[in-house]
């Protein structure tokens, strides 16, 4: 017997866990004499909690519930009850995804459901992504049991075109199976035709590239949060007023370490981003960073309707002033 709950912001990402977690927990059995399964929006809880409690004549039974998302804690009252009373040689795999007729309330998974899971020894799960630099290694994980064979180049072409839109991930590394067959190892030409549009970027690789004053790949970093990433132009702005806010707070503060940095700027957990906002805050100085305040100053308000130029165009031309203007390796203080 085995309990399992799995849940997920990303359709195309859960859609994929689930399947995975049925064939996990399914194995080598017979899916057409083990599988119980309940989808979409007509199905009642009272169904689950009586497949899950009751003994099956035929032995083993696995019973999947999908699209659970449109049931709230009052719902799940009696299944986090039947939880505890799972019967014999019963697997039962929860999917706590959207609903599906459109224009149906999805709520977040109830505290006692979660609870229920955990007391009677089951598992909950995230197919969620990593964010940041643990991103990477999620998607070296994924290529690699796919099965598809790439060079380091093509690997790195293929995390950097993806970007933050990983629930593409799947579906070209299906394109890809099938387009190795007989090749053997893909080279960047074999990757490049199935890539499509560039894919959105985390924040942080936009500020990453101001910083090190890499004017062009900053511009692109740009572009692809707008387009692919679908952030508004303002949203960008808030990310980078934010980024020198806080070398503003820094300068002259006589801060010596990271930790000193990250407790002025009210970080919590991790330090290293306060190490950066540190470092360009040396490089820049007191010059460089009223600099980059008065670009951005005056970058806010042609936003906002002083100029004709479009919203994108204006944060353009605003990250290749200030990757421009970035120290890059250079410290200016002092100067």
């Amino acid at each position: 017997m085995s309990i399992h709950l799995l849940k997920g912001s990303d359709e195309v990402l859960l859609g994929e866990a689930a399947s995975a977690l049925v064939r996990e927990v399914l194995g080598d059995r017979n899916r057409g004499e083990v599988l119980e399964q309940f989808r979409g929006d007509d199905y009642t809880l009272d169904l689950i909690v009586a497949a899950c409690t009751t003994v099956s004549m035929f032995g083993d039974r696995m019973i999947v519930a999908r699209n659970m998302g449109r049931f709230n804690a009052a719902d799940v009252t009696d299944l986090a009850v039947a939880l505890a009373e799972v019967a014999d040689a019963t697997d039962v795999v929860l999917v706590w995804d959207k609903p599906v007729t459109p224009g149906t309330r999805s709520s977040s998974v109830p505290k006692k459901l979660a609870d229920a899971v955990k007391s009677a020894g089951g598992d909950i799960r995230s197919s969620d992504a990593p964010g940041g630099k643990a991103r990477s290694g999620w998607t070296g994980d994924r290529i690699e049991s796919s099965g598809v064979k790439l060079t380091p180049a093509a690997r790195r072409l293929i995390e950097d075109s993806i970007g933050d839109d990983v629930s593409r991930l799947g579906g070209l590394l299906d394109v890809l199976a099938g387009a190795g067959e007989g090749v053997g190892t893909l080279d960047v030409s074999d990757v490049e035709p199935h890539l499509g549009e560039a894919g959105g970027v985390p924040p942080w690789e936009l500020t990453d590239a101001i910083d090190k004053g890499n004017t062009a790949d900053a511009v692109v970093k740009a572009q692809r949060m707008m387009k692919a990433g679908r952030r508004h132009p303002l949203q960008v702005m808030s990310t980078l007023q934010t980024h020198y806010e806080r070398m503003l707070r820094l300068d002259g503060a006589g801060v010596a370490t990271e930790k000193d940095a990250a407790a002025l700027l009210g970080m919590k957990g991790s330090t290293f981003p306060a190490k950066k906002a540190m470092q360009q805050a040396d490089r820049l100085g007191s010059a460089g960073i009223f600099s980059a305040i008065a670009l951005l100053a005056k970058a806010d308000v042609d936003l906002r309707g002083a100029t004709a130029l479009p919203p994108e165009t204006v944060i353009e031309l605003l990250v290749a002033r200030l990757a421009a203007r970035s120290g890059g390796g250079r410290s200016r203080r002092g100067r």
